[in-house]
């Protein structure tokens, strides 16, 4: 579904994304995990077309980023890590202009404007003005819009960032559902996202360090079961357990 090949990005003398190769599956979901300053947004910008490459090559479905632009987006869904909204918009309003925007047939979109919005649990909200919604709202509307269009690949930058642990397992839970059949990649640098994962991709310094799915890196024994217990332990911590 996905190729990246020798993916290198420079800013100066920095090395943000270093001679990057993976490859991701249809009907999968994965996660791209990481400390701040891995490489991990920098990467998924460059797939979805959003920034360029110093070199590589990335195919969507065996079109080429760069060469077929448009061709190889409209098999992505993708949320970044700042959820792109129109706030003064309601939430209804600004599905129905993405749905507009994506080209999508007057029926598709009204359909799969209710099913979003019914994955994502904004359906109480759809009539508020976005710039009145809390910050997990807004990021919920960030992923509703992701999903529609039917992409065959949904792409979510810090999906959870703003949600609490309750929102953050349902939405998850649904949007599993939304995305049978669908590729999913979504990037965090909170590891407990990754648990139920097909694959996960642990970045650092721009490059792949580890990678399997969490019980296979839990029994390797290594950056990544070490990262886990440290975010497990502050996680209970703070008192998440009561």
């Amino acid at each position: 579904m996905i190729e990246v090949r020798n993916l290198t990005k420079k800013y100066g003398d920095h090395l943000a994304v270093n001679d990057l190769s993976f490859t991701i599956e249809k009907g999968k979901i994965y996660g791209l995990l990481g400390p701040n300053g891995a490489g991990k947004s920098t990467t998924m910008n460059i797939i979805t077309g959003c920034l360029a490459a110093t070199s590589g090559t990335v195919l969507i479905d065996g079109h080429d980023i760069f060469e077929e632009p448009i061709e190889a987006k409209r098999h992505i869904g993708y949320l970044p890590e700042q959820p792109p909204l129109y706030t003064d918009m309601t939430a209804a309003e600004y599905l129905d202009f993405v749905a507009r925007a994506k080209g999508m047939p007057y029926d598709a979109a009204l359909r799969q404007e209710k099913e979003v919005m019914q994955l994502t649990g904004i359906e109480p909200v759809k009539d508020r003005l976005l710039k009145n919604l809390s910050k997990g709202y807004r990021q919920r509307v960030g992923i509703a819009q992701a999903m529609l269009g039917d992409p065959d690949v949904i792409i979510l930058d810090e999906p959870s960032s703003a949600l609490d642990p309750i929102a953050e397992h349902t939405m998850f839970e649904n949007m599993m559902k939304a995305a049978e059949g669908r590729t999913v990649i979504f990037i965090s640098h909170r590891l407990s996202s990754a648990v139920d994962a097909d694959h996960i991709f642990l970045m650092d310094g721009g490059r792949i360090t580890e990678e399997g799915n969490h019980r296979e890196l839990m029994e390797k024994g290594g950056k990544y079961a070490e990262m886990f217990r440290l975010q497990a332990e502050n996680y209970v911590g703070k008192g998440a357990d009561a």
